[in-house]
């Protein structure tokens, strides 16, 4: 089995590609070894010193670091990756909910006046955002929408990224206020 690894804008966070489906639907971020219980590939990842978050998307999986150097933590990733796709073991455990963070919550918010603004943002989010972050080893979810703000939550590669202000800032609120001038602003969550 041959992994490929790339690194990410956020260079605490690499990106590792198994060249197989991860999740077959959603992402599922985990961000403490309480929430890796869910998955015996993340405790795995989170049993290696200096490991602080995993994140798996389609077809990639991100691991952040909280200390330590890429060429000491990447050889220990990548056995316990390799180790879990080749075990034939499930990624998570039954009844996992994907698309969202364990402990966030999934309620969206906005006025039911504004479901047409609504309902072009989340369109232009899945359609030409999130393609580009997952690209990056990351997220992005609608969360709002109220008095021209529009609230994301940005996950994986992309939380806590040095680069995320100016993602949101410069490339996702220009490209929202593009398309539907009655957006103002973007917030992340």
């Amino acid at each position: 089995m041959f992994i490929e690894t790339e690194t990410t804008p956020n260079p605490a966070t690499l990106k590792f590609l198994p060249g197989r489906t991860v999740m077959p639907a959603g992402t599922l971020d985990i961000r403490d070894a309480k929430a890796a219980e869910q998955s015996g590939l993340a405790r795995a990842l989170f049993s290696i010193d200096g490991v602080s978050g995993v994140f798996y998307g389609a077809d990639f999986v991100s691991v952040t670091k909280a200390s330590g150097e890429w060429p000491h933590l990447k050889p220990a990733i990548l056995g316990a990756i390799m180790e879990h796709f080749t075990s034939g073991a499930p990624l998570t455990e039954e009844g996992v909910h994907t698309t969202a963070i364990s402990n966030e919550s999934d309620e969206e918010f906005f006025d039911p006046n504004d479901v047409e603004t609504v309902d072009t943002i989340k369109e232009l989010i899945e359609s030409r955002v999130r393609p580009a972050v997952a690209g990056d080893g990351g997220d992005i979810t609608f969360k709002g929408y109220r008095d021209g703000i529009v609230y994301l939550t940005m996950k994986g590669a992309c939380s806590g990224c040095p680069s995320s202000t100016a993602t949101l800032k410069h490339g996702i609120q220009n490209l929202l206020k593009h398309f539907v001038p009655a957006v103002q602003a973007v917030e992340q969550i």
